[in-house]
């Protein structure tokens, strides 16, 4: 079946993309199918910003390759998230999420022991590592042809009230219609975070985009096109990266864990 295809070729575009224009064909696409998401009693919560001027993305580069140099820099990084590192192949296969460290970028694999210890810190800024790495980012949100911002509307976004979930929530679907899409169209997506764990960073890019009060940014993500030898990567079933359905569903409690699914899972569609 096509549509399960394109799920199972969905993923996160971590490399660069073509430099070519997204065309205004799939810009609309793009937006229809987010618009046809459902929402809460049909209240479309969701308001984008499409973003092509080169000089608005350069700003938003620089932006996210700061606070990624920052947010290295100062530990805070691997504080939040070291519970989503693997440090073996076991512990990778075992768990089946997170990242295994040794895929990490290049400059960070000779700290692979000690890079949640003061030392490991204190040698990688030495070496500026996190500038290296912030540098990085840059280039790589630089080098996207086209930035998608993701607003909410405040009358319906109301954090504290149940009317921000359905926000949400409703978001959510409409950026899945997004990413599913953009695996049809050859093209590749990915959420811009640093900006995002650095204090006032984020608010550089809302007063950027001149996003008004009634709107909250929620996010913003880099597209654009693929290699063509990178739009349909083989697909596989057997990644440690994924976790089995005994791993994540359960059968009529949540006490019984779902049993039979896991082989299936495992064994690559004809």
């Amino acid at each position: 079946m096509d549509f399960l295809d394109v799920v199972r070729r969905r993923k996160t575009t971590n490399g660069p993309f073509l430099p070519d224009p997204v065309s205004v064909e799939h810009q609309q696409l793009l937006m229809e199918v987010a618009g046809r998401a459902p929402s809460q009693l049909n209240s479309q919560p969701w308001r984008f910003v499409i973003v092509e001027d080169r000089s608005t993305i350069e700003q938003i580069a620089r932006i996210s390759g700061e606070s990624m140099t920052e947010a290295m820099s100062n530990g805070t990084f691997f504080e939040r998230y070291k519970p989503y590192f693997r440090f073996s192949e076991r512990e990778m296969n075992e768990r089946r999420d997170g990242m295994l460290f040794d895929r990490l970028p290049a400059p960070l694999r000779p700290f692979t022991s000690q890079v949640f210890t003061k030392r490991g810190q204190k040698l990688m800024n030495a070496m500026r590592v996190p500038h290296t790495l912030g540098e990085e980012n840059r280039k790589l949100v630089a080098g996207s042809p086209l930035l998608l911002g993701v607003m909410l509307d405040r009358s319906e976004y109301r954090p504290g009230e149940l009317s921000s979930f359905y926000s949400v929530f409703s978001m959510g679907a409409a950026m899945e219609n997004v990413w599913l899409t953009t695996a049809e169209l050859g093209m590749g997506i990915q959420f811009v975070s640093f900006p995002m764990e650095v204090p006032g960073k984020w608010d550089e890019i809302v007063s950027l985009l001149h996003v008004p009060d009634e709107l909250e940014l929620m996010a913003v993500y880099r597209l654009g096109y693929l290699p063509r030898e990178q739009r349909r990567p083989a697909i596989d079933w057997t990644s440690r990266q994924r976790r089995l359905p005994s791993q994540y569903v359960f059968r009529e409690t949540c006490e019984s864990p779902q049993a039979g699914w896991d082989d299936a899972f495992q064994t690559p569609a004809e």
